[in-house]
């Protein structure tokens, strides 16, 4: 007899959000926004730089990036196609303890978008959301409370999920001792 899953520890895909920096607010960005309306059918937003760094030339609110929050089926097409990039190959770095996990591309046109010379070529930074039913009581205006311990997303769940789904391998890196 099959064993039941607890449907309240489903893990689900709850946003994939995308980025590109490009550090000015110039031609470049506009160019780098084309580019994830043409991957996403979503009109992007722009973030805008905390503070003045006069090395980079970049000024306090000056636009320097573009990005867009995709959910649902779009999120997991999108997601397949960047990890076709990186080959469904991730290290176990990528994952952090709160069950997000991230990569970057270092070329938009591997993910099947055309090349054009008006645009160029973008790296961008995938960033993965995991989450379990019953999130939303953290995050709720009214009655909000903790969520539980076991409703959270652990590091070995996030990579269970991704090996799972994808049928994708996880390379285990060593992390380099800190010396005081």
């Amino acid at each position: 007899m099959e064993e039941k899953k607890n449907p309240m520890q489903r893990i689900k895909l709850e946003k994939l959000c995308l980025n590109i920096c490009t550090g000015k607010s110039d031609d470049t960005l506009n160019r780098a926004a084309k580019v994830l309306e043409q991957l996403t059918g979503q009109a992007p937003m722009f973030s805008k730089a905390r503070i003045t760094i006069r090395a980079f030339g970049i000024r306090r609110n000056e636009k320097i990036a573009a990005n867009v929050v995709v959910r649902g089926e779009k999120a997991l097409k999108v997601l397949q196609a960047g990890l076709r990039v990186k080959e469904f190959e991730l290290p176990n770095t990528c994952f952090s303890e709160t069950g997000t996990f991230g990569f970057g591309i270092q070329e938009h046109i591997d993910l099947g978008i055309k090349y054009d010379t008006s645009i160029g070529i973008f790296g961008m930074d995938f960033c993965i959301v995991l989450s379990k039913p019953g999130r939303r009581v953290g995050e709720r205006k009214k009655r909000q409370q903790k969520v539980g311990k076991n409703q959270r997303v652990t590091k070995e769940e996030a990579m269970e999920w991704f090996v799972q789904n994808f049928d994708g391998q996880i390379v285990v890196k060593k992390q380099a001792a800190v010396e005081n």
